[in-house]
């Protein structure tokens, strides 16, 4: 996205000692100082300072990269030394009131950003289902899957709902949102969710899976008499559709002969590409024709049937690993 004036002379300014940055800002309007000094609050507050855009922004306005800075840009003192030397009093007073506002308004959801995914979950549980979207709109894109994916299914759905129709709210209405989560993510501080337990057996799935048939076999026989149940999710978590990419390229060109060009269709919709690149480089091209062809006629697919196709993909995998011959590796 291109940068405007006033982003770049701000960008441009953060390059520079205070004294240098004062004298180039002397010979413009008041109203143009305003402009570029909130531009710098809301930079230092983001903290996304792009280093390489800043030597393109210098090189294009002193025609040559500018050495290395001898003095580290301090935004809060150049503003202040900034306003006192080229402002009158009173216009001093309104331009740091309008830059405070500006600061605190990023400052909120920067404490928001940093939080870990389980702190978010945790402050969110109970919260309106607007608050929720305002929250999620403000995270990067991965975290907010993430949260949103550890959220109870009628927070999330409702939460979605309120994203995809944005209702019309002042900055106030938002800044308070942002503290009342901020405070809440005070009280969670470093507190984890309790794992689920399919994610313990996971662990001790990916565990056992490293060690050697005549050991392992012997750990899942007592787990079973205990808990057949429990035994049987352990084996089918040793192997699942994500672990594809690890699977070792023999081993799985051997599964994939038994699998119908279908079924496998219908398991690649919507798959990650790291996945679906690994499975297309281990069929042969004319598996790959037919491949195609298959996902050309297809129509879209019910989760459901994606998730029974993903399942039995696998399931000759999980067939080579009961009996010892499967090659993982990378896990």
């Amino acid at each position: 996205m291109a940068l405007s004036g006033k982003q770049k002379a701000a960008m441009l300014l953060m390059s520079l000692d205070t004294l240098t940055a004062v004298e180039l800002l002397k010979g413009l309007e008041a109203d143009e100082i305003q402009e570029i000094a909130i531009e710098l609050a809301r930079i230092d507050a983001s903290e996304q300072r792009d280093v390489k855009e800043q030597a393109k922004i210098a090189r294009e306005f002193c025609n040559k990269l500018l050495q290395e800075q001898s003095q580290k840009f301090s935004v809060k003192a150049f503003i202040n030394e900034m306003l006192v030397n080229v402002l009158d009093k009173e216009k001093v007073e309104q331009i740091q009131s309008q830059v405070k506002k500006a600061t605190e308004q990023k400052d909120l959801f920067l404490d928001i950003r940093q939080a870990s995914t389980d702190e978010l979950v945790l402050a969110l549980d109970g919260e309106h289902p607007q608050t929720i979207a305002v929250i999620l709109s403000e995270l990067p894109p991965k975290k907010s899957q993430e949260v949103l994916s550890l959220l109870n299914e009628e927070a999330r759905l409702k939460a979605v709902c309120k994203m995809t129709n944005p209702e019309l709210m002042g900055g106030g209405v938002r800044q308070r949102m942002a503290s009342t989560i901020t405070k809440r993510l005070k009280s969670f501080k470093g507190e984890t969710l309790v794992e689920k337990p399919e994610q313990t057996l996971r662990k001790l799935a990916i565990v056992l899976s490293g060690l050697e048939k005549d050991m392992r076999d012997p750990m899942l026989d007592e787990i079973g008499k205990n808990d057949e149940e429990t035994a049987a999710m352990v084996k089918r978590l040793m192997i699942t559709w994500e672990d594809i990419t690890s699977v070792a390229d023999r081993s799985l060109q051997e599964a994939l002969r038994s699998v119908d060009s279908g079924k496998l269709a219908l398991a690649l919709y919507g798959a990650d590409e790291d996945v679906a690149q690994k499975i297309r480089s281990n069929i042969s091209d004319r598996a790959v024709s037919m491949l195609d062809e298959e996902i050309s006629l297809m129509q879209e697919p019910l989760e459901k049937e994606v998730l029974d196709a993903r399942e039995e993909v696998v399931k000759p995998l999980r067939e080579a690993n009961e009996e010892g011959t499967l090659r993982v590796t990378g896990r």
